[in-house]
């Protein structure tokens, strides 16, 4: 059986025991939905968001990248948000990343990728701003911390667009947090979080030291 049937047939299956187990379950998604969080994660395989989190459907609204990234430019990522934080009104953004990212590795390799090395100037900056810091690192750790101040800089980059600072002045929402998933453990480490009361140029509500 082809890959692809199989994942049909599985789908099947879910579906099967969805009804089974709640027979008004899709019909209550026909109506629409109201998810609590906006989820900005990494597009690689292992890092399944609502299976990391036992998200069911309808919980969470999700937007994922290589390497979790923020882009002030990015009209796909700022229409997610402006969809999430102004029609959803969610009252919670999640930046997550995680260990051993290879979108990371990539940006501070120094092969050339193709059109993706693009894309991943913006790691590059990341790791151009914090180059002291990470350079004065063993070499088997400068990947993951490299990571955590991607995240980092991803949130700070999220809390400066207009949508989130218009919410914030406005409602007082959503609060912004940045977590790292390890894939060893299979556990979540929240880093970072960020409030409508947050300083931006301040390291207050860093929750692991940066």
């Amino acid at each position: 059986m082809k890959k692809n049937e199989q994942l049909l047939l599985e789908n099947k299956a879910w579906a099967r025991e969805m009804v089974e187990n709640d027979p008004n379950f899709f019909l209550r998604h026909v109506k629409g939905q109201k998810p609590d969080f906006l989820w900005i994660g990494c597009s690689d395989s292992r890092v399944s968001p609502d299976t990391i989190t036992q998200s069911q459907p309808g919980e969470a609204f999700i937007h994922r990248n290589v390497a979790n990234l923020v882009v002030p430019t990015d009209l796909n990522l700022l229409s997610v948000l402006q969809y999430a934080v102004e029609v959803l009104e969610i009252n919670h953004v999640i930046v997550c990343g995680h260990y051993e990212c290879g979108g990371v590795k990539a940006a501070m390799s120094q092969t050339t990728h193709g059109l993706i090395d693009g894309w991943l100037q913006h790691v590059k900056d990341v790791y151009r701003f914090n180059r002291a810091e990470i350079d004065a690192l063993p070499e088997d750790k400068r990947i993951n911390r490299m990571i955590e101040l991607n995240i980092r800089e991803q949130l700070y980059n999220l809390a400066k667009t207009n949508i989130i600072q218009s919410a914030w002045k406005r409602h007082r929402r959503p609060h912004l947090h940045g977590w790292v998933y390890n894939l060893e453990s299979g556990l979540i480490d929240p880093l970072l979080e960020l409030t409508p009361e947050s300083f931006l140029d301040e390291e207050i509500y860093v929750l692991k030291n940066a």
